[in-house]
C-alpha cells in the first residue's frame, strides 16, 4: 500500500469534502450515494482511505471549513469507518460506520423532501454488508458474532423514519428488503412479521406505489416465508409475483425465485417442463418430476438422498419429501390402467397384493398392512376415491374420476 504525499493527500480529502458539499447543496443523490459505496471498492475511495491514513488530520480539515462542520457528525466517522475499511479492521470500520449512519438518519429527518433516498439506500446495503463481514471477523477470532443484529436494529430505525406519510415511504419496502435478508441470514425470520403487518395493513402503504425491484424483492422473502409455513397457495401467488415481475435479464434471480416456486408447485400438482430445469441449472429437481410422473417411489427417495445438502439448505427438504402421497397416488393410478385394459369390469377394484408386487418390483418391501395404510390416506386426503373393503384386502375405486387432480390446491391436511 503506497501512501501519497503530504499535499497529494490533503486534495484528495479536501476533493471528497468538496463532492460531498456539492451533492447535498444541489441534492446530487447519484454523486452522494458513491460517496458512501464501500464495497464498491472503487479507486476513488481506496485513494481516499490511503490519504486518511497517512494525513491523520481530516478532523482538522472539516472543523476549519464553514462549509463541512455542520455536517461534522456524519463525516468525521465516516473517514473513520473507510481507513479501518481499508485497514481490514472490519469491526472498528463497522462500529464508524454505524455511528456514521445514525447521525446520516438524523440529517436525513430534517429534509422535506425524498431527494437523499438512494444515499439511504447504499447506506442499508452498506451496512448489513459491512456487519457481515465483521461478524465473520470476530469469529475467526473466538468471539461472539453481533453486528449483523445490531445492522438489524439500526434498520429497524430506519424503517421507523420512511414508515410515514409523505414521500420518503416509498423507501420503506428496500429497507424492509434488507431486514428480510438479515433476519433470514440469523435464522430470525419470526422478526419479519411485524414488518410485514406494517407493509400490508398500514393504509399509508400503496403496495404498487413501491419500485417493481423492491416488491419483486419483497415477494420472493414473504413468499418463502410461506413455503415455511407450509401454506403454498400463499406462496405460490407470492413467488409467482416475483418470477413473473422479475427483470428477465437476471437468471441469477429468476434461478433463486424457481428454487422455492418449483417446489411449491410441485405440491400443488403442477409439473415443470424439462427445458425450464436445465434452462436455469435446477437439474436436482429433474428426478423428483420424474418420479411423480412415473408414480417410481425409489426414484423419489433416491433424489431426496442425492441431493439432501442442497434441499434441506434451501429449506425445501420436507416439502418434497411429502410428495411421496402424490407418487403413491400416481403409481396406483397406472395400477388402475393396466387393470382396466386387461379386464374393464373389475378395473375399480385393486387387490392389495397387486400394490404389494409392483411396489416390490421397486425394490420398496412393504407388507400388506403398510400398504393398506398407505392406502387409507390417500382415501382421507382425496387423493383417490373409493373405500377400502377390509376383509377381502381390496380397494373399491369410484368409478367417476377415481384420481382426483389436485388443479392447483394442496393435498388436504
Amino acid at each position: 500500500m503506497a501512501y501519497p504525499s503530504m499535499g497529494e493527500a490533503h486534495r484528495r480529502i479536501t476533493d471528497y469534502l468538496n463532492k460531498f458539499g456539492d451533492a447535498v447543496s444541489y441534492q446530487d443523490v447519484a454523486s452522494l450515494a458513491q460517496l458512501f459505496s464501500f464495497s464498491s471498492n472503487s479507486p476513488s475511495l481506496l485513494s481516499l482511505a490511503d490519504a486518511l491514513n497517512f494525513f491523520q488530520d481530516a478532523n482538522r480539515l472539516i472543523k476549519q471549513s464553514d462549509k463541512f462542520s455542520q455536517f461534522g457528525e456524519i463525516l468525521a466517522p465516516l473517514f473513520r469507518s473507510l481507513q479501518s475499511y481499508r485497514l481490514g479492521n472490519l469491526v472498528e470500520a463497522y462500529h464508524a460506520f454505524e455511528k456514521f449512519a445514525n447521525a446520516f438518519i438524523q440529517e436525513f429527518r430534517n429534509w422535506e423532501s425524498a431527494w437523499a433516498l438512494q444515499a439511504l439506500y447504499v447506506i442499508a446495503y452498506e451496512i448489513r454488508v459491512l456487519a457481515e463481514r465483521a461478524d465473520r471477523e470476530l469469529s475467526s477470532n473466538g468471539k461472539s458474532p453481533e453486528k449483523l443484529k445490531g445492522a438489524g436494529s439500526f434498520l429497524m430505525k430506519v424503517f421507523g423514519v420512511l414508515a410515514g406519510k409523505g414521500p420518503k415511504r416509498v423507501g420503506a419496502l428496500y429497507v424492509t428488503c434488507q431486514l428480510f435478508k438479515i433476519y433470514f441470514k440469523l435464522g430470525t425470520v419470526h422478526l419479519c412479521r411485524s414488518v410485514i403487518r406494517s407493509i400490508e395493513t398500514a393504509r399509508i402503504f400503496d403496495f404498487e406505489e413501491f419500485p417493481r425491484r423492491d416488491k419483486v424483492t419483497y415477494m420472493y422473502y414473504t413468499g418463502r416465508l410461506e413455503v415455511f409455513n407450509e401454506n403454498f397457495p400463499a406462496a405460490d401467488h407470492k413467488l409467482s409475483y416475483a418470477l413473473t415481475h422479475c427483470n428477465p435479464l437476471r437468471e441469477a434471480n429468476i434461478r433463486m425465485i424457481l428454487k422455492y416456486l418449483i417446489p411449491v408447485k410441485l405440491s400443488l400438482g403442477i409439473l415443470p417442463k424439462t427445458c425450464l430445469l436445465e434452462k436455469y441449472n435446477l437439474l436436482e429437481y429433474n428426478d423428483v418430476v420424474q418420479a411423480l410422473t412415473r408414480g417410481d417411489l425409489r426414484l423419489l427417495r433416491h433424489a431426496l438422498q442425492e441431493h439432501e445438502d442442497q434441499f434441506l439448505r434451501s429449506g425445501v427438504y420436507l416439502v418434497l419429501e411429502k410428495l411421496e402421497l402424490q407418487v403413491y397416488q400416481r403409481l396406483v393410478k397406472k395400477i388402475y390402467f393396466i387393470q382396466k385394459q386387461k379386464d374393464p369390469g373389475k378395473a375399480h377394484q385393486l387387490k392389495l397384493e397387486v400394490i404389494v408386487k409392483a411396489l416390490k418390483w421397486l425394490e420398496m418391501d412393504m407388507d400388506l398392512d403398510e400398504v393398506e395404510c398407505i392406502m387409507t390416506i390417500l382415501i382421507y386426503k382425496n387423493l383417490v376415491k373409493g373405500y377400502f373393503a377390509h376383509k377381502s384386502k381390496v380397494v373399491v375405486l369410484s368409478k367417476q374420476d377415481p384420481f382426483p387432480k389436485l388443479n392447483g390446491k394442496p393435498v388436504n391436511s
